[in-house]
């Protein structure tokens, strides 16, 4: 069985997100979407909270692909998440060629301590580049309209944190 790991905070889960969730499901038996405790980032949104949206925006994804998604909440380095989980695999997604710096980065990392997982790299859909979380709290919080860049769902949640 082929186990992929899309680790990310998800602070919140985008359509940026969902769009490699989509992609991701063809190249995996399974995908594990690994959401980051990250106590620098100081996410918005609690961990509980952050699961329960992925989890949320994953039932359609399963439900029209077949797939098997799994939601893992993590705190440790990647690689020994991607260990935990049995994955082979870790896809991040790109949006920028600021985004590739980095991750070029973290990958010459990551080999370092396990050259046995591989990392794939997936374009984020030309309509979904610009987005990221960052950019989506900040619109909300100022309260622009972010239905563009999250479910309804996600926005919903996005309007009761801001009021």
């Amino acid at each position: 069985m082929r186990i992929g790991l899309y680790p990310g905070t998800f602070d919140p889960v985008t359509l940026g997100h969902t769009d490699i969730i989509q992609r991701a499901m063809a190249l995996v038996d399974r995908l594990v979407i690994g959401v980051a405790i990250n106590r620098d980032k100081g996410p918005l949104f609690t961990l509980e909270e952050r699961v329960a949206m992925v989890e949320a925006e994953c039932a359609a994804i399963i439900e029209k692909t077949g797939g098997e998604i799994v939601v893992h909440p993590f705190e440790n380095l990647l690689i020994d998440c991607s260990r935990d989980v049995g994955a082979t695999i870790i896809i991040r997604g790109l949006r920028a060629v600021a985004d590739f710096e980095y991750e070029f980065q973290m990958v010459g990392m990551n080999r370092a301590l396990d050259s046995s997982i591989e990392t794939v790299f997936m374009m984020a859909d030309a309509r979904r580049q610009a987005i990221a979380s960052k950019l989506v709290k900040e619109i909300a919080r100022l309260g622009g309209d972010v239905s563009k860049f999250v479910t309804p769902p996600v926005q919903a949640a996005l309007a009761a944190k801001y009021g």
